[in-house]
């Protein structure tokens, strides 16, 4: 259905070494945000750029944006000069013309960005009004999967579980102690968890236990792949639901997590936010997304509703729904 297309960025003098993937167009622009990590190779770094801008596809599709998905990764090894990697990898989404719309993402900093942005307009570069958005659609998500009756029902004595404490998680354990959720947090950074367990009144949980705590919902919002099958067998709560991406390490965790009766939000939707409020202020002008946040509660109720009727993988229930939209809009597309 998809026919990714993959460019690389090299520049030696710099140390860039980096890969944009633009996965699908057929609703709009590419969207996905820049990671940078240190990738084992070039292989690996391409790898997670491919299926990074497959879930950013579904994602907009799922979240009814204009948007298609794209992802960019710096596989970064501490080269020479930063500043102008990140200055050269700005020119190249430049030179794409707007069909790729980026932002930050794991391991990318504000001046990165700042850097990008010299070169080119298409760049989101403030952080936190992103995290914001992921945070409130993440907590519209947990109320879907909770049966709450609607996106403004309060989440008092509901118990969550926030795994990572950086940008992402302080947003999500912030929407969700302002629905009235009382939180276990921990982040492998003490001095990141502790003022934020405090500020929140959260209990402060360590790191290896936060997966396995006793609570409603567990949402991992620090690096991908946190529930494997060693982490997933040791779950106590009944809903995983966090605002990482790829939090799952492969389906087959899911038909794990079904056999013990935990349901998973895929996080296409749970961690959609940030997509959201970006193509709406830069796609559709509008001052004010949460309209489109709020239609994350909806969607998720869709999905994880017909995922329990049909026992079906919620993660396949998503995917389906996605792939739908966009075979619709391309048949409206042939038939002008």
């Amino acid at each position: 259905m998809f026919e990714p297309r993959e460019h690389y960025i090299h520049d030696a003098e710099s140390g860039l070494s980096a890969f944009v993937v633009i996965d699908d167009t057929t609703l709009g622009p590419a969207a996905g945000g820049i990671r940078t990590r240190a990738y084992l190779n070039d292989s690996a770094a391409l790898a997670d750029a491919l299926a990074l801008a497959r879930s950013m596809t579904h994602k907009c599709a799922l979240a009814g944006l204009p948007a298609g998905g794209g992802k960019g990764v710096v596989n970064w090894h501490g080269g020479a000069d930063r500043e102008r990697a990140f200055e050269r990898l700005g020119a190249f989404v430049d030179s794409l013309g707007g069909e790729f719309l980026t932002a930050g993402d794991l391991g990318t900093t504000q001046t990165d960005l700042l850097a990008m942005a010299r070169h080119t307009q298409h760049v989101h570069t403030e952080d936190a009004d992103l995290a914001a958005a992921v945070g409130d659609g993440c907590v519209n998500c947990m109320r879907a999967a909770l049966r709450l009756p609607d996106v403004a029902s309060a989440m008092t004595g509901v118990r969550i579980a926030v795994q990572g404490c950086g940008t992402v998680g302080a947003a999500v354990a912030r929407s969700a102690r302002a629905a009235g959720a009382e939180l276990l947090i921990a982040d492998i950074d003490d001095s990141v968890a502790g003022p934020l367990a405090d500020e929140l009144n959260a209990t402060l949980v360590a790191a290896d236990q936060i997966l396995s705590a006793d609570v409603d919902i567990v949402a991992p919002c620090a690096i991908g792949g946190a529930v494997n099958d060693r982490t997933a067998a040791g779950l106590r709560a009944r809903i995983v639901c966090g605002g990482a991406n790829n939090i799952l390490s492969g389906s087959e965790v899911e038909d794990a997590l079904r056999d013990r009766g935990i349901l998973w939000v895929p996080d296409v939707l749970s961690s959609a936010g940030a997509v959201i409020l970006g193509v709406g202020q830069r796609v559709l002008g509008l001052a004010d997304c949460s309209a489109l946040l709020h239609r994350m509660f909806d969607t998720t109720a869709e999905v994880v509703g017909d995922a329990r009727d049909g026992n079906r993988r919620a993660g396949d229930v998503a995917r389906r729904l996605a792939e739908a939209r966009i075979l619709a809009a391309r048949d409206r597309l042939g038939s002008n």
